[in-house]
This record gives C-alpha cells, sequence and structure tokens, in this order.
C-alpha cells in the first residue's frame, strides 16, 4: 500500500536563499526499504544552479577569508550545538533515505557533531611557524591562508558524516563553500545546511545545490571559479575527477574505494575476531569504503571461525532501519542490489564456496525493498574477484593461509590501501602488521570500520591521492602555506650570497 506521508519538496541554497532549479527539474528521495515512500522532492540541478552557486561563494570569500579564525569557530561551535539536540531527528531522517539501522544512523550524525567541534577547536589553532633566519636582523615565519571556493561532492553512504568531513575545514580554513551532495541521501545534506544557517553562517559561505553527478558534479568539477575540489565516491568516478581537475591544476583530494581486510591469526580471541568479522562485513550493509570484505583466517583456527562466523551471519535480522530489531538494512537502490547479486554469481563461477546468503529478500516486509542476505564465500582464492574488487555491499570472502608473511602478501595482493585489520595475541604480528600492511589505517584486535574523528582518514594505492581527510590533516588540504620574511637590518641581505 502507497504511503499517505506526502513529500516535502526541497530547493537548493545559494547565495543565501532556497531557490529551485532554473530548468525546473527534480528528482525523487526514496526509502530503500520501503520505496512506496517518497521522503521528498529535490532540486536536479544542472551547470546554471552550479555557476549561480560558485558565483555567490566567490563573491562572499573576501570577507570570510578575512573574518578571524577564532569568529567562524563560534559559528561552528553552534552548529555543533544544534545538531547535538537534533540528533535523534537527523538520525532517523537519514534511516528514511539511506536505509541503514538506526544505531548507526545516530553514529553518522555524532561524527558530524565531532567533525564540527573539532574544527571549531581548530579555529584558535591553526598554527604556522617561525624559524631562525640565516640572515642577522631578519624575522621568518610560516603560515596557512585559506585557498578560495572549495567544491565537495560527497557519497550516500554517510550523508550526514562525511559532508561536515568536508565542510568543517573548508570553512573554519576561511574558504566558502560549494556542496553537491548525493542524489541518493539529499535529506540529509539539507538538515546540515540548515543547522549551519541557522548558526549564523553568513549567506552565500556555503552554497548547497542538489543533484546527480553528470548534470551537477561534472559542472562543479569544470568551473573556473573552483580552486580545490574533495571528492569521496568510487576510484572509476575518481579518476574523472582527477582528469577533469587536471587542466585548470585545481588542488583536488580523492577518498576512493577499498579492499579491506581482516587478518584473523591462531592466537587470536576468536570471539572478538568473528564480532569483528561480522560488524566489519555487514555494517551498514557492507557499503562503507572501510567494510571488512575479505577475511584471512590462519589454518589452525580456520573451520572453528567459519564455523561460528557462518552462523552469526545466518542470524543477522535484515529490514527497515526503523525498527529496533534489526540488525542490517537494505542496499542503497536497486543499481547497487544488482552489483551484489551480480558479485554473488562471479564468486560462485570462480569456485568459492557459498556458506551462507547470496539471495535477495523479497515478499512480505521485504516486498517494496533493496534487500540482500548476508552472504559469506569460504575457502577463497585471493586472487578471486570477489577477493579483488569492490562489492560495496553484504558479501565476505573467507581464505585460509599459512603463515604470518602470506597474509601479509593476500593483504597487500589488492589495488587498494584503505584499511586493516589484524586480530593476535602475539605483539611481534601486531607491530609487524602496522608496519608492513600497506593501507592508510591499520586495526590490531579491531575490525576495519570505527576511524575516529580528530585523526587522519584516507589511504594508499588506488585508495587516495595523497591527501587525508579529519583531524589536522584536512587542515592541509584546506589551506596553503604562505612563508613570511621581515628584514629589518635597513639594508640589502642576499639570501645565500651573503
Amino acid at each position: 500500500m502507497a504511503s499517505s506521508f506526502v513529500p516535502k519538496t526541497f530547493k537548493n541554497f545559494i547565495a543565501g536563499e532556497w531557490v529551485s532549479a532554473r530548468k525546473g527539474g527534480t528528482l525523487e528521495n526514496r526509502n530503500p526499504a520501503n520505496t512506496d515512500e517518497l521522503v521528498g522532492i529535490f532540486p536536479a540541478s544542472t551547470a546554471d544552479d552550479v555557476d549561480a552557486a560558485v558565483d555567490a561563494a566567490r563573491l562572499a570569500y573576501p570577507k570570510w577569508r578575512l573574518t578571524p579564525a577564532p569568529k567562524r569557530a563560534e559559528i561552528l561551535f553552534r552548529a555543533a550545538e544544534i545538531l547535538l539536540g537534533r540528533k535523534e531527528d537527523f538520525a532517523r531522517d537519514m534511516t528514511r533515505e539511506m536505509g541503514k539501522v538506526l544505531a548507526e544512523t545516530r553514529g553518522d550524525v555524532q561524527e558530524a557533531i565531532d567533525m564540527t567541534y573539532l574544527m571549531a577547536g581548530e579555529g584558535r589553532r591553526q598554527f604556522g611557524h617561525v624559524a631562525p633566519s640565516e640572515l642577522p636582523n631578519k624575522f621568518a615565519m610560516a603560515t596557512r591562508v585559506p585557498s578560495g571556493v572549495a567544491g565537495l561532492i560527497t557519497p550516500w553512504n554517510f550523508p550526514m558524516a562525511i559532508p561536515s568531513w568536508k565542510a568543517m575545514p573548508a570553512l573554519i580554513c576561511g574558504n566558502t563553500v560549494v556542496l553537491k551532495p548525493a542524489e541518493d541521501t539529499p535529506l540529509s545534506t539539507y538538515n546540515l545546511t540548515q543547522v549551519l544557517e541557522q548558526a549564523g553562517l553568513p549567506p552565500s559561505v556555503l552554497n548547497v545545490v542538489f543533484g546527480d553527478g553528470p548534470e551537477a558534479g561534472g559542472p562543479l568539477l569544470e568551473n573556473s571559479g573552483v580552486d580545490l575540489v574533495s571528492f569521496t565516491g568510487s576510484t572509476a568516478t575518481g579518476r574523472i575527477v582527477s582528469e577533469a581537475c587536471a587542466p585548470t591544476f585545481k588542488k583536488c583530494h580523492l577518498e576512493m574505494g577499498g579492499k579491506n581486510i581482516i587478518i584473523v591469526m591462531d592466537d587470536a580471541n576468536l570471539d572478538l575476531a568473528i564480532e569483528g568479522a561480522v560488524w566489519g562485513g555487514f555494517g551498514t550493509t557492507g557499503q562503507r569504503c572501510t567494510a571488512a570484505s575479505r577475511v584471512a583466517v590462519q589454518k589452525g583456527v580456520y573451520r572453528k571461525f567459519v564455523d561460528k562466523f557462518v552462523e552469526r551471519a545466518k542470524a543477522l535480522k535484515v529490514g527497515d532501519g526503523l525498527d529496533p530489531s534489526t540488525q542490517m538494512g537494505p542496499c542503497i537502490n536497486e543499481q547497487q542490489l544488482q552489483t551484489v547479486m551480480s558479485y554473488v554469481e562471479i564468486g560462485k563461477a570462480e569456485g568459492a564456496r557459498l556458506a551462507t546468503g547470496g539471495h535477495r529478500l523479497e515478499g512480505g516486509a521485504f516486498a517494496h525493498g533493496w534487500f540482500h542476505e548476508p552472504t559469506v564465500f569460504i575457502d577463497c582464492n585471493p586472487s578471486m574477484r570477489i577477493c579483488q574488487e569492490e562489492i560495496f555491499g553484504p558479501v565476505v570472502a573467507v581464505m585460509p593461509f599459512d603463515t604470518f608473511d602470506e597474509a601479509i602478501d593476500i593483504a597487500n595482493g589488492v589495488q587498494y590501501g584503505l584499511s586493516a585489520a589484524i586480530y593476535t595475541r602475539n605483539v611481534n604480528h601486531a607491530f609487524r602488521a602496522q608496519q608492513d600492511l600497506q593501507t592508510g589505517i591499520v586495526y590490531v584486535n579491531a575490525p576495519t570500520i570505527g576511524a575516529e574523528t580528530h585523526l587522519p582518514f584516507g589511504g594508499t594505492k588506488n585508495t587516495g591521492n595523497g591527501h587525508r581527510e579529519a583531524g589536522l590533516a584536512a587542515l592541509d588540504f584546506y589551506s596553503e602555506w604562505k612563508t613570511i620574511y621581515v628584514d629589518y637590518s635597513d639594508r640589502l641581505q642576499r639570501a645565500q650570497i651573503d
């Protein structure tokens, strides 16, 4: 039965005003657990809307960059306080539009709160440094300055956390922003934008254009008024972003795919490792760049691990994330569900043993949603496509190994380098893993998910392009270094000559 809920129509946020897309197009935002529910109708923006947003951001930039950073911070602090007060409402909105369970959407909003508080604190901590000059009566220092207009393109799996990861450091550094959120989850970005407006962010400092990648994201990349771009999404799309930024030398940050591994040694706390593998593999329905879609288990405990892990995966309750008893929600859309289903067939064709799951969930409570069973393949070969390619769904491949060195080779034998984990009681193995795993993040006795906002987030190889989100590392991307020399000798001094 169709929902009687009357959907709200939303608008872009440009130059401090809520405005419709100039060409009048719209996109539907539907609940992935119940596609009969139309959560809202959002603008389908085009280049005209993007250009207007960039123009507004450019006009606001001179005044915003000269606003003292501690004053910018006061606005972000107020925003964090508002977010804290509305956490439950925003979490429920997010579950309706994205599908993940309420415990996880509360965590998503909490990440936005944490990042906003963190960057408010950085308003008084954008430290440069003073260094001695090689010449007498000469003062030398380096300081941070903003870059200009930041174009931000964010994904659907963390629809409030990731926009905050990008927008808050951009704003605290003195940049103005044009944000293009994912078309599947626009409501959470709308909520975040309203909070910043309510907190007193001046008009045009933050502008938001809703729409899809080709029609709205592409023009944002190509606009000459954008000075830097930060993108989170697939590696294939990240390559397009990089190529679009290259002709005009836009500063570009890419946060892309992952094929993350949990290594379980013979001496591990096996029950803890199983809990970590379940959370890492099926949290957010596996739709995380940090999801643990590979598990490598030493042969001494392999069969015991597999039996318990499969049993736990079978027992997971799948359903609407608003139901407190639900442990795993739907895939985000039909396309993603079809991708998951295609990889199940690939795994079976490659000879992996399907231990549980492998099917779309249909009928009854699943009839109008994009649900898939938690799926586990066992006895996998590390070279199989299901062990090499990012699936972004509730599919985990389990592989046996003999030695620690073999486990490290398996872990590093993929094109990605985001996150890895090892479960062991051997301190030597723990420290060697930290040293030898080719990833930006390593966990010991914890799964591959659970990053904290005050530490750098990002990866190596085809996961990233050398920049990092979060922590002090975010300031490095959203600001530029300016070196200043003051010569008070009252005479010409020639560096390296005199």
